[in-house]
């Protein structure tokens, strides 16, 4: 795929609603999870004129800041079709770092793509194992905790929550955002005004 060859790698998680962040983070540390990242993780996911949509692709940028004043980097990735495999949610994945994500947000819309959605979150992000845990605060809406890898290691991740296994679901965002929703009879808010 493209001019590099790169191939797209296997990306595989799950999600559950959490309602105890700190006893989660209590449960990781005893497991010996490793702290990675925290502060925020703003998402803006790109197309033109829906045509990714279409073809339920994703070219978004992630930009973290980190929460110790350290410089933002940016995550600029293509995601294909969604799809299961078992008890996980599945895409085909490539991600590039780069170092500035404003020049990134320029050259994407010099090339004709418009931000078709701006999520915000402050996050916590872990590595145990082979299985990166990332808990996810949003503006307006439940607490979530991601876990991805290889089938082995987010089974071996998700025991270490304490959380029940039938929390995790191999579902996206918009899913848990229709939970909430239909559960507190709120709009959820997923970007800062």
């Amino acid at each position: 795929m493209g001019v590099s060859g790169a191939a797209p790698t296997d990306e595989l998680e799950v999600k559950a609603r959490v309602e105890d962040p700190d006893a989660l983070a209590r449960a990781l540390a005893a497991a010996g999870a490793e702290l990675t990242f925290q502060g925020e993780m703003i998402d803006r996911r790109y197309d033109r004129a829906g045509a990714l949509e279409a073809r339920d692709e994703v070219l978004r940028l992630r930009i973290y800041r980190p929460a110790d004043g350290g410089a933002a980097y940016g995550v600029l990735a293509w995601k294909g079709p969604v799809s299961a495999r078992g008890a996980y949610r599945h895409r085909e994945e490539l991600e590039t770092r780069v170092a500035d994500p404003d020049e990134s947000i320029a050259l994407l819309e010099r090339l004709g793509f418009e931000t078709a959605l701006r999520i915000d979150r402050t996050i916590t992000q872990y590595r145990l194992g082979g299985a990166v845990l990332r808990l996810e605060r949003y503006p307006a809406m439940d607490t979530l905790l991601e876990v991805e890898g290889e089938p082995a290691a987010i089974e071996r991740a998700i025991a270490a929550t304490g959380l029940p296994r039938e929390r995790f679901l191999p579902e996206s965002l918009p899913y848990f955002i229709r939970v909430y929703e239909q559960r507190t009879g709120r709009r959820a808010e997923l970007a800062a005004p």
